[in-house]
């Protein structure tokens, strides 16, 4: 029998990838599990658009559980553990689609061996260059949602990033010093399309800036297209 899972959920690549890898691996994902935190900046998850978030678990057609928090470091890993403790009697072990954050990844594997969950990581330690190809491969629909760093500019709000724009953010992550897969907070994303999604998701919306380096993508309306 399969193991039961729950995943660690933004909507964003890493945490769709880790969720496709499980899939791939024979894992039963059972739960979506996500933190909303109040602060932009928070030290440990992502401010996902809710709305988009729970359209993205309907077209995976799982559960998704979201528990809000202030955002304040060390504060924010009580809560997660609140979260997960929630599904522990119903899960086996927890996929989090972390890359190379040791903060993250410390915390959340502590968070599971007090539980006697199994800490589940399938693209821990993989590089910018695999995390895109695997994306690529699978037929992944990436957009980056939100901007802070230097060397992106607004344009790339929205955009679906496919193999030449992949080809072109590593020429400008080589000369601005960016990581190229975002993992250091430069950039952050959502995913309109991947091979569990029932439909395409397409989305519109407004371009918000603070500042030079700073630029957010408001999402308006969520549309859905059929899959070919």
């Amino acid at each position: 029998m399969a193991k039961k899972v729950a995943v660690l959920f933004s909507g964003g690549k890493d945490s769709c990838l880790a969720f496709e890898k499980a899939v791939e691996e024979g894992y039963d994902v059972g739960f979506l599990l996500n933190i909303f935190p109040k602060n932009k900046d928070s030290f440990m998850f992502h401010k996902a658009n809710n709305e988009l978030l729970e359209e993205q678990a309907g077209q995976l057609d799982r559960p998704l559980l979201i528990m809000k928090s202030e955002g304040e470091k060390e504060k924010e890993v009580e809560d997660l553990k609140k979260l997960i403790k929630g599904v522990e009697e119903e899960i086996d072990g927890v996929v989090t689609g972390g890359i190379a954050s040791s903060y993250q990844g410390k915390r959340i594997q502590k968070i599971c061996e007090d539980l006697g969950l199994e800490f589940i990581a399938p693209v821990w330690h993989h590089s910018s260059e695999d995390i895109w190809e695997g994306l690529l491969e699978r037929g992944f629909k990436v957009v980056i949602t939100r901007i802070s760093c230097d060397g992106l500019k607004k344009e790339w709000l929205n955009k679906v990033i496919d193999r030449e724009a992949v080809r072109e953010l590593m020429k400008l992550s080589e000369k601005h010093k960016f990581r190229l897969d975002f993992e250091g907070g430069e950039a952050e994303t959502t995913v309109l399309d991947m091979p569990e999604f029932k439909k395409e998701i397409k989305i519109s919306g407004s371009i918000e800036s603070e500042g030079k380096y700073r630029h957010f993508f408001n999402i308006g309306d969520i549309e859905f297209k059929d899959k070919s």
